[in-house]
This record gives structure tokens, sequence and C-alpha cells, in this order.
């Protein structure tokens, strides 16, 4: 049972250090099991970071990364996704005779080619069940939230919109004898202009914002308010099917990302506004699927996990206070690149009959790893192209005191943001930045100005000679090493430009995050009903 949170902070967790917020069911889970120190994701924003936990493997090797501003998949009706050719851990353990599937978050495409042809679905990833969200949850699902969306680009067509219908009320007025010379084509602009950005923007809610039971839309637009007990539900419902057999169950919350959910039962609860409100309503969830586990006593063989997909989003706040979360003692958050805050996650294991209760990890370990742990746990021995996790299992165990990940690369899109080495024999672990986003407004400690930090060009700041940190001493990334600080300053440096060099990390596939594969499609659209007539609601008995 694989839990993923949402943009949730390392900070959030009482078992991670925070004591203002109340995560009983989270911490029991470390406490009864394994706490890694040091997890991280293999990208600081959802949709890379998910294919490279899906896969085990870096996201360019998939194109799943960005090499402009879109750093996320924008619309289910684009073309853009997980590449049928890439194999996932749902699939190889579907392959062992596991029964998998997948409630709640997708976000790694629907079509490719036509609407229906499923190319990017989860069914064809190896999840025999599927029942969620194909796109993810955003402010664009709840009226009043704002767009989450291209905003500027929006804007933008909104007032060329109004600008063409400007000038052709003007022309019609003035140019009277020759409306027809003089209008037709104004008229044409005008219809284009206000379909280019009515149709795919302000229908947002119904394009994005749906529930799909495998490849079935069965509500759209969604209600959200339900959301959360709808998923929970189904999770549980999976569970208690297929007890009796072996199963996967990837549980892909989407608590706590904007927007955030006003379920009465823990509205106001917290002692920090609607973000606690919505962390510890989580936190309740993950108690009541351990409940289904232990209740079903199933607890001795199954492996339970928790994480989150990249650190908290920390430029998202209103007049009311933070909506996104809090990443402890760690610089950056979602979209810094390799920032720590963006890319060191909860990291939770149980399995009561296998792992020693209370133990901590804090060698390196990433998302990633799930692929290779996954395949040995299943005892799968077929042959594999290259992976870029390792098997937990004797870390987790205690038979090997030792990450095999002696260095770790961090992406922002497709370029190499950063790296960090861990040298054999020594507690140190340095990381190198070749470059940093550059902060709005200068001295903050994010892009508030842009609302995400982007990855190119006047975006970002390249550093020659590169940012040097020892995180073992310095996990906050405050205090840069030089010559002077560091004896083995320059060694380490070489050390790691040699590592770059032959670990060069190909882009197999091409790229699924061009401006060609992101943007809406009418005829990709996934539909409940005659398109564009969509809409529908489902009847559920989930309390």
């Amino acid at each position: 049972v694989l839990m993923m949170v949402d943009d949730l902070g390392i900070g959030d967790i009482g078992c991670y250090g925070n004591d203002t917020i109340r995560t009983p069911n989270i911490d029991r889970l470390a406490s009864e099991g394994v706490k890694l120190t040091q997890h991280i994701a293999a990208a600081p924003l959802c949709t890379p970071s998910r294919a490279a936990f899906m896969t085990g493997r870096y996201a360019l090797r998939s194109g799943m990364g960005s090499t402009g501003r879109v750093q996320v998949l924008l619309f289910l009706g684009g073309s853009g996704g997980l590449p049928p050719s890439e194999t996932t851990f749902a699939k190889r353990l579907q392959q062992q005779g596991y029964t998998t599937g997948l409630v709640g978050k997708w976000h790694l495409g629907v079509n490719c080619e036509h609407r229906g042809d499923h190319c990017h679905h989860p069914n064809q990833h190896g999840f025999n069940y599927f029942y969620g969200l194909p796109f993810t949850l955003f402010n664009d699902c709840v009226h009043g939230n704002g767009s989450d969306v291209l905003a500027d680009l929006q804007h933008t067509l909104q007032n060329l919109t109004l600008l063409l219908g400007v000038g052709l009320a003007t022309l019609v007025r003035v140019f009277v004898f020759f409306w027809v010379f003089f209008n037709v084509s104004l008229i044409l602009l005008s219809v284009i202009a206000a379909a280019v950005w009515y149709l795919p923007f302000k229908l947002l809610p119904t394009w994005n914002c749906i529930i799909m039971r495998n490849q079935d839309v069965i509500e759209q637009p969604m209600r959200v308010e339900t959301v959360p007990q709808r998923l929970l539900g189904e999770a549980q419902n999976f569970i208690k099917r297929n007890a009796h057999h072996p199963f996967l169950l990837f549980f892909s919350l989407v608590h706590v990302h904007t927007p955030l959910f006003k379920t009465p039962g823990f509205a106001g609860r917290s002692r920090h506004g609607p973000y606690g409100d919505n962390l510890e309503e989580m936190d309740w969830i993950i108690g009541k699927l351990t409940e289904t586990v232990d209740s079903l006593g199933l607890a001795n063989n199954t492996l339970m996990y928790f994480t989150s997909d990249h650190g908290g989003h920390l430029e998202d706040s209103d007049a009311r206070g933070q909506k996104g979360g809090w990443n402890g003692i760690y610089k950056g958050g979602k979209a810094m690149g390799g920032w720590e805050g963006g890319i060191r996650v909860p990291g939770i294991f149980r399995w009561p009959s296998r792992l020693t209760p209370g133990k901590v990890v804090d060698e390196p370990t990433s998302l990633m790893d799930l692929y290779p742990t996954l395949k040995y746990l299943a005892k799968d021995t077929e042959p594999d192209r290259h992976l870029d996790g390792y098997n937990l299992m004797p870390l987790m165990e205690g038979k090997a005191e030792r990450s095999e990940h002696e260095f770790m690369f961090h992406y922002c899109g497709v370029y190499l943001n950063a790296v960090r080495w861990h040298p054999p024999g020594s507690d140190s672990v340095f990381k190198v930045h070749f470059f940093t986003p550059n902060f709005s407004p200068p001295g903050a400690g994010g892009c508030y100005n842009t609302k995400v930090c982007l990855c190119h060009g006047e975006h970002v700041t390249h550093h020659n000679p590169p940012l040097l940190y020892d995180l073992f001493y310095d996990p906050s990334e405050s205090r840069p090493l030089t010559s002077d600080t560091e004896p083995r300053y320059s060694e380490i440096l070489e050390r790691v430009a040699k590592a770059v060099e032959s670990n060069a990390h190909e882009h197999s596939v091409s790229s699924q995050m061009t401006w060609d594969k992101i943007l809406w499609r009418p005829w990709l659209q996934p539909c409940c009903g005659t398109f564009p007539f969509c809409g529908c609601k489902e009847e559920t008995a989930h309390s």
C-alpha cells in the first residue's frame, strides 16, 4: 500500500519535528516502522517527480522533463504524458500476479492521438483498476480561487478579444459604406480570438476537473467537496476486494494541494488555519486506511509506505495566510530546482513482520527506489532497462549500512541543477549547485512574483565555480564551502564533474513537455456525454 501526498512539506509532520500540527496516524506508522530522513524526490514538481517514481528512472529518460516555462502537464486535452513504451512498477507487479489499483491523482496524461485511445492512462501502465483524477486538483476546480494555468496568457488573449471587439464596433461606425470590406476579417478574428481564449481556459473546470473510473468519465466537472471521502472509500474497498490475494494499491491523495478543502469535521480545528486543517484531515485519512489494513489481519504481510511527491509550495498564500506547506530547516520548496526544501520528503515504511519498529535511516534514498524495491519483493528477476533507483530492503532491514546512491542528480526540467555526493567511508553528503533560481522580489525566499520558480534563461543564476555545501553539517544550505573552509574542495568538484560526465542521462524518447503536446485539443478531451456538451455526476454511497 503506497500512499503519496501532494505538495506536503517535510516540516509539516510530527515525526519529522513539527510539534504544532497533529499527525498521530502518520507518526504511528513511523514508530511502528522505518523512517527515512534523507528521502529525495527526483524532481521538485508533480509531473516529473511522479514519472520518476513510477518508472524508477529520472524523468528526462521518459521525456517528462521541461525545457521552458511549462514544467507540468496543463490540460487533459493535451497529447503529452508518460509514454506507452515506459514500464512502471505497477506493470511489473501485474506481470507477477498482483492485482494493481490506483486511487487518486495521476497527472501523467490520458490520450495521444484521439479521444479514447488512452495511451497514457493508468490502465495502460499496469493498473488493473483506476478511480480518481486523471489530472490533479488545482485552483480552477473551485470557483473564486483564481487560475493556475497560464494566467498571464489568459489575460493577454482576453484583452486581445476585447480589443478586436472594440475595433470591430468602431469600424462599423466609421466605415459604414465599407462594412463588408473592413469587417468580415475582423469578425472572424474576433470569433477565433474568443474561441482560443474562452473554450480552453474559461471551461477549465469542465475539461480538467473530472473523475474517471477506469476509462470512463463518471463525473464532469467534479464536486470537489466530496472528493476526499470518495477517494478514501474507493481505497478501502479495493483493499477489501483483494485481501485474499497479492495486491498493490497506490493511494495518491489530492491533499494538501490547493484549493484547500473545507470539510466540516476538520475546518477550524488546527492551529494553522485552513492548511493545518487539511493536514489533519489528511492524517485522519491515512489512519483510516491503516485501520482497514489492520482490521483485515493484513498488517504482517503488507508493506505500507508514506511519502510526498515533493516539498511544500512556499509561495502559495493569500490574505488569510499560508496555503502551502512548511519544509522545516531546509531551504527552498516546490519548483525550486535542487534546493533541499523542494526535494527532501517524508519516507516511512511499515511492515511489522520484517522491519524493526522505530528504526531510522539517515542515508540518501530516493522515490525512484520504490520500483526496484517492489520488484525485489515480488520476486521479479526478469531483465529490465537501466534503473536509477536501488532496492531499499537491505538498508531498512539492517543488512547494509550504506546507501547505494553514492551520487544523486537533481534536475530542474531537463537541466542538471545540482549533484549530491556521499563519499565512501564518510558521513559527509556534499551538494554542488551549478545554477540556482532567482528569487523574487530580491531578498525573498521564493519566486513570489511568478508564484513558481523557472529553470532557464534570465530566471536562473549560473555559478562558476559551483556552490558547494556539506549537508551533514549544514542541512539548511546556508554556509557555502570554499577552498579556505574545505580541504577537499577541489577534489569534490573534480569528482562530481567526472560523475556528471560518466552518468549522462539520455533523452531516450521525444519530449512530452513541448507546447505542441501540452496545449488543449478538442479531439483529445475526455468527455462524459457528447463533446462539447460534457457533464455528469457520480452516483455514490460513500460517506
